[in-house]
């Protein structure tokens, strides 16, 4: 019954009876916490200067009056 409705509902209460029924709650609020800030978020200096490049070296040439 693999990847089918049933299978996922025997799953799903097979869970429930080990770990309860906010098994999920917690795992998700683990990882909601272990959100590590990255890339652009971490450096917003980082981030102007990409959008100032990227501007600078538009291909789609200048704007038609």
């Amino acid at each position: 019954m693999v990847g089918t409705k049933e299978g996922g509902e025997k799953t799903k209460n097979t869970i429930y009876e080990k770990y309860g029924k906010d098994h999920f709650k917690k795992i998700g609020a683990i990882g909601g916490r272990k959100c590590v800030p990255k890339g652009f978020a971490k450096n917003p200096t980082l981030a102007h200067l990409a959008g100032m490049k990227g501007g600078k070296i538009s291909k789609r040439g200048k704007a038609k009056k």
